[in-house]
């Protein structure tokens, strides 16, 4: 998985049944170097070089997976399948439009195992959001805990989006930003990648005025299920401020468009968990926290491994797809009819097929 902050991939390894039945394994982040990244991002606004940079996209999440199998010691020979969601580069729902770059063929060749990809397709061809989709595995991580329900599972990537379980009761929703905001503002005033710790936003303050605009966006006044791009938002509002206020107003608007969310949701959560990147910012934990008046926790607190949960998905997202499970439904991304999804690709190679 490489989510909408484009700043690496995440895998991991995943035994499951896709249904119930979870054992999770190692993960690791391979992060991209700061020129692809870069070049991604131009991406979102232009066409230039699509196929040059997927290839790159394929080649570097091969190396990703390679670099799993051998940190866990497992034989990349006993992989069934590799759930391969590739590069989001723009997402345009309301047009019916994806784009996920990653070449499931040349994965599959290269790997010499089954992979599945094209996840979103098919909710979108029966008029679902195509956004967001672990809501299936948040489920069966939750209810392989001991947590109390309803509660909330809180991604916090790029934008930022929800997941409510609630006994037989599945909804999830994109609630607004999430770290791209922030990360491109400190990336172009402070020259770092990201506000490590929330340590630029502690530093200054939210400036009222500009999180009012923020806040302003039709995006808000929709009802979900909804899902929106990581360019969505313009940081226009916040152009005067400090690096250090401009980090804490856009913090408080991520913090801010979740609680908004919050008050939609068809059911009111015991405790909201939060996975993602999102989850070390501290200083957005604490804007979540007064903002949600609810118990907020983050997935390390029950066990989780935060940083591995949305490589995970789709893992478990493929064997789904293998058995012809549903991915998504009416609730989570407004598609017409609960839709399974996802394209098989074999490995070209003579005797290379998996289980």
């Amino acid at each position: 998985m490489s989510g909408t902050s484009m700043d690496g991939v995440d895998a991991a390894l995943l035994e499951t049944d896709g249904d119930a039945y979870l054992r999770v394994g190692r993960h690791v982040c391979v992060p991209y170097p700061s020129n692809f990244r870069g070049a991604l991002l131009r991406l979102s606004f232009t066409d230039a070089d699509l196929l040059g940079i997927e290839q790159d996209v394929t080649d570097l999440q091969c190396q990703a997976v390679r670099e799993l199998c051998k940190t866990s010691g497992v034989d990349l020979a006993t992989i069934d399948v590799i759930g391969f969601h590739g590069q989001t580069i723009r997402h345009e729902p309301q047009a019916g439009k994806t784009w996920q770059l990653g070449d499931g063929q040349h994965m599959a060749d290269y790997l010499a195992r089954v992979v599945v990809n094209n996840f979103r397709q098919n909710d979108m061809a029966h008029g679902g959001q195509g956004a967001p989709f672990a809501p299936a595995y948040h489920r069966a991580l939750v209810q392989s805990c001991a947590i109390s329900e309803p509660v909330a599972v809180l991604n916090i990537g790029g934008v930022s989006n929800v997941s409510l379980i609630d006994g037989e009761l599945l909804y999830a929703c994109d609630c607004g930003p999430g770290n791209a905001l922030i990360d491109d503002w400190v990336s172009s005033r402070c020259a770092v990648p990201y506000d490590q710790g929330g340590r630029i936003a502690r530093a200054g303050r939210i400036d009222e005025l500009a999180l009012a605009q923020l806040l302003d966006h039709p995006y808000f006044k929709q009802v979900g299920p909804k899902s929106l791009d990581r360019n969505t938002f313009s940081a226009a509002p916040a152009s005067g401020l400090s690096p250090e206020d401009g980090a804490a107003t856009f913090a408080a608007f991520t913090a801010a468009a979740i609680a908004l969310e919050a008050r939609r949701l068809p059911s009111m959560p015991r405790e909201w968990v939060v996975v993602g990147g999102g989850r070390l910012n501290t200083y957005l934990l604490d804007e979540l926290r007064q903002r949600l008046a609810v118990p907020v926790r983050v997935a390390e607190d029950i066990g989780w491994n935060g940083a591995a949960i949305e490589a995970q998905a789709f893992a478990y997202l493929a064997v789904r797809s293998l058995r012809q499970l549903p991915l998504s439904w009416p609730s989570t991304t407004g598609v017409s009819k609960p839709v399974t999804g996802g394209v098989r690709w074999n490995p070209a190679r003579t005797g290379a097929a998996a289980k």
